[in-house]
């Protein structure tokens, strides 16, 4: 089969012929970072300095250390975890936390930030808890021009910038729903149009619950739909299948025992709950269907008992005072907080759609099947 014109076959796969493919010692070069160590149980909440180590969050902790601190070069530096694989651009001053975390630098001619989404978008595959430098120094590094690399670069910085930004309004108006739901279901804020007393009552007496049927046990239960197969509901959520149905209409289901126990679902329609669960009923005569779910759709609502295999205890949990507003104020305000996470929910499809265009332009612009126009000339 024929090369597409203007690319050249390389063990990485085709790239541009104006591409070289280098090792990693004409790319990059490691750093020494034990002067700017410090351990996991000298980090702090905060300080002056952050704390960069090799795991998933960005920032782990602080530092008033500032003679350990690590002063990065202009166009920053790659921390790269040698147990974990993660690699990180950091372009500010910081200190290297615990063992594992390595510095790259590159070389002239090189962008580091090019380097870090080259890395990111074909990176090295973990072995488990072991040393994985050796694999990164054994592998080759595709090198377009150094101008290229900026602009493929700066391309992709824009999309994380919008990323962070996303990352930040979802965080605040998480905050923001959180707090006003809190308020709202305890009647420290009311809804304009509303100023009738609430009534003090029980979670027991606005619903009736019940455990889910023991003798349907998840492992012998179809795990994909057919037809004349019904919902059913185990400790994970609907992800089970029966030949018959024992429910109909709304209720919530509750996994009753397990780490994630008090884990709640809806469900509608026709369906069934199996072992390990608790299926609760509103009486809909007394409190609205989904302001009740705003309660005991929370995992922090339950109460629970037991620590190698926790279980909640619903009889205990629904004894629980309960100041009530009218059905009419009920639905108002499951309403507004039903928008509040509409509104969340959107924001999160928008910042999932915006992370697979990234990863579709990495796919693009680092294999160079997508070339961005540069006043520079090739590597040569």
């Amino acid at each position: 089969m024929g090369v597409k014109a203007g690319y050249k076959r390389t063990e990485l796969g085709l790239i541009p012929e104006d591409w070289d493919l280098l090792e990693f010692d004409e790319t990059c070069r490691r750093l020494n970072g034990k002067a700017h160590q410090i351990q996991t149980s000298e980090y702090a909440t905060s300080g002056a300095i952050p704390v960069i180590d090799q795991g998933q969050v960005p920032i782990v902790g602080y530092s008033d250390s500032t003679s350990r601190a690590f002063r990065v070069p202009d166009g920053g530096v790659l921390v790269f975890g040698d147990h974990t694989c993660i690699v990180k651009f950091v372009n500010f001053d910081f200190i290297v936390g615990a063992d594992g975390t390595q510095l790259i630098a590159t070389k002239p001619g090189q962008c580091t930030r090019f380097r870090a989404y080259d890395l990111e978008h074909n990176g090295i595959s973990s072995t488990g808890y072991n040393r994985h430098f050796k694999f990164l120094r054994e592998r080759k590094f595709v090198s377009p021009s150094e101008a290229e690399q900026r602009a493929i670069a700066d391309a992709l910085s824009d999309v994380d910038a919008l990323l962070e930004g996303l990352d930040r309004l979802i965080a605040k108006k998480r905050q923001v729903r959180n707090a006003t739901k809190r308020q709202l279901l305890a009647g420290d804020t009311r809804l304009p149009g509303f100023a009738e007393q609430w009534t003090r009552s029980s979670f027991a007496n606005v619903v009736r619950h019940h455990a889910g049927n023991s003798t349907l046990i998840k492992g012998k239960l179809p795990s994909s739909g057919a037809a004349g197969l019904y919902p059913a509901y185990s400790a994970s959520g609907q992800d089970v299948w029966c030949e018959h149905f024992e429910h109909e209409g709304h209720a919530v289901v509750v996994s009753a025992v397990g780490s994630r126990c008090g884990k709640a679902f809806p469900a509608c329609g026709k369906w069934s709950a199996i072992a390990n669960t608790h299926v609760v009923w509103p009486i809909t005569s007394k409190i609205d269907f989904d302001f009740l779910g705003f309660f005991i759709n929370d995992e922090n609502f339950w109460l629970k008992n037991g620590t190698g295999q926790p279980f909640v205890l619903f009889s205990q949990t629904f004894a629980r005072p309960l100041l009530l507003p009218s059905l009419k104020e009920q639905t108002a305000i499951a309403t507004v907080l039903s928008d509040m996470d509409a509104e969340l929910a959107a924001l999160e499809a928008r910042r999932d759609k915006t992370r697979n265009l990234k990863k579709a332009m990495m796919q693009e612009l680092l294999t160079g099947r997508t070339r961005l126009h540069t006043t520079g000339g090739s590597n040569g």
